[in-house]
């Protein structure tokens, strides 16, 4: 019981790592594209 339950917190905790890592990725592709529409004004 409690390695099934230890095994269920460790992958809530990774895939809200991971959430967080794809919305980190998201801010940095549009910080870098609003760069690049400012230079090219």
């Amino acid at each position: 019981m409690y390695r099934i339950l230890s095994l269920i917190v460790i992958m809530i905790v990774l895939s809200s790592m991971g959430c967080n890592t794809v919305h980190g990725v998201g801010k940095d592709i549009e910080s870098a594209g609003k760069a690049i529409q400012k230079s090219s004004k």
